[in-house]
């Protein structure tokens, strides 16, 4: 990683002050050992009018794994191995924020004892980081560096200049410009928000890291629009952390308020905190997804395939629009767990006309689950080992044939955001494999077309910009004579408008 600090200057303010803000003397090259290789500080320019500055951070990956004693996260040893493998086995930008609050750590906190009066003063400069890993892109940058008072220069970087129909990195080329902050103010601003934007760090976030950041974003963090963001990035979407985090920094907008809001920001705080008391579970998102797709499809019998232990049954029976409810699965004691979270030998008997309990295997066709106006596959198909799938594609959508079909399943790019979750591991351990959202549309859309039926895609839960959703969802519903018709008559009249505008 490499970033350069350029300061303006003349007789009277010279550019060469930049030596004493950073305590290192534009003459001099130095280099600094760190546990993870080595940092390198050298001024390519340095006069009165023009000074340069620039951070060279060399990483040995070798180094930091070994600096966690061999292990990987949680310790497994194939974590360990990826480590070394990988083709990105360190979070750069989070090493390069760590290199600035080592190297110019004084600089920092604002303190000069040979110039004392220097670190107050605002200075005109330019911040330049030729590739920086930026998850969001230039919109994303531009948001977090311009309400601190930067003009944000922010341009992609293409994957390969000679092959330009490959598009562009997630890579940007970052050039910063202000002329009312002071270098202390600058160097905190970098040391949070780079690893903010690769939304990664290469250690693990403890809860000193609350107190890192509050110090870090004394001053403007408080006040920030991207203030939530720039929190959960920054604590590794560590959620108890991030709500320390944030209630400690409405404390300081408190503290810092005028009487005649304080009673305004109470009210406001109460309500935030009461919303966000606890973050709903993903399995009741997933389980609220499902149901509002089943509403508006109008669905009255409902079958639940591969049903567990009934946690969806349960909902639905919450729900008189669902008039017969029935749940299958392979396993009798998952059957048995459901019927007694169900209480059906206590259930009345309308109620207990509404739900049924069967035994048996998707794998193969079942003449007692056709006629039926939805099924629900909510996490089934990922459980199956990938040569018996075109079997329960068969059985469902081949032979039962209702007229809705919903099949959820994990979005393996969404992985990466489980701080829990070590690399390379898939969610549970019966898994048998997790898909991306395209090799996930692309199995839905051959289904689809192969048995007569239209899909189409909804996201379940956070929808990361960078990796997507936690759960992604398809939404089939079978084609009539009719369905057929229309977009037939659609597709005609699409034809024949570009024929007339060609």
């Amino acid at each position: 990683m490499f970033l350069t600090i350029s300061m303006r200057g003349d007789a009277a303010q010279p550019a060469t002050d930049l030596g004493f803000l950073l305590h290192k003397h534009p003459d001099n090259a130095q280099r600094f050992s760190t546990s993870y290789g080595t940092a390198h500080v050298f001024y390519p320019q340095a006069d009165e009018r023009h000074c340069t500055a620039a951070l060279l951070l060399e990483t040995d990956p070798v180094a930091l794994v070994r600096r966690g004693k061999g292990k990987g996260r949680g310790g497994a040893p194939d974590a360990a191995l990826a480590q070394y493998v990988n083709d990105r086995p360190y979070a750069a930008s989070s090493l390069l924020a760590v290199a600035l609050s080592s190297v110019f750590s004084s600089a920092m906190k604002g303190t000069c004892h040979a110039r004392p009066e220097l670190p107050g003063r605002p200075r005109p400069l330019r911040v330049e980081v030729p590739a920086l890993p930026a998850r969001g892109g230039p919109d994303l940058v531009r948001s977090l560096f311009e309400p601190l008072g930067w003009k944000v220069g922010a341009e992609r970087v293409p994957l390969d200049t000679r092959f330009p129909e490959w598009g562009d990195s997630r890579y940007v080329r970052l050039v910063l410009e202000s002329g009312t902050l002071t270098v202390a103010e600058a160097l905190r601003h970098l040391y949070v928000l780079l690893p903010v934007l690769d939304d990664a760090k290469h250690y693990w976030v403890a809860p000193d890291e609350v107190d890192k950041l509050l110090r870090a974003g004394e001053g403007w963090l408080p006040e920030h629009p991207e203030q939530k963001l720039i929190t959960s990035r920054y604590l590794s979407r560590r959620w108890s952390l991030t709500r320390e985090a944030m209630e400690r920094l409405e404390l300081v907008r408190l503290a810092e308020a005028d009487d005649s809001e304080v009673e305004d920001i109470d009210n406001a705080v109460e309500a935030e905190t009461a919303a966000e008391e606890k973050p709903t579970p993903l399995a009741v998102q997933r389980r609220d997804a499902i149901i509002a797709a089943l509403q508006a499809a109008g669905a009255a019998r409902v079958l639940d395939l591969g049903c567990g232990q009934g946690q969806l049954v349960q909902a639905l029976l919450k729900d008189v629009r669902f008039t017969e409810i029935v749940g299958v699965d392979v396993s009798m004691r998952a059957l048995t767990i459901a019927s007694r979270r169900l209480k059906l030998d206590r259930m009345g008997e309308r109620q207990a006309s509404r739900v049924k309990l069967l035994q048996g295997s998707l794998a193969y066709t079942d003449n007692r689950l056709k006629g039926y106006d939805a099924a629900v596959l909510s996490e089934v198909v990922e459980h199956l080992d990938l040569p018996r799938l075109p079997a329960l594609e068969y059985a469902v959508f081949g032979h039962a044939r209702p007229r809705t079909v919903l099949v959820t399943t994990p979005n393996v790019e969404y992985n990466v955001r489980w701080e829990s979750l070590p690399a390379g591991h898939v969610r549970h351990g019966d898994h048998r494999f997790e898909w991306t959202r395209e090799e996930f549309r692309t199995w839905a859309r051959t289904v689809a077309e192969r048995h007569g039926y239209a899909v189409e895609f909804v996201p379940v839960g956070l929808d990361d910009p960078e990796v997507g959703p936690p759960t992604q969802m398809a939404v089939f519903t079978l084609r009539t004579e009719k369905t057929e018709k229309t977009e037939k008559t659609e597709k005609t009249e699409k034809t024949e408008k570009e024929a007339t505008a060609a």
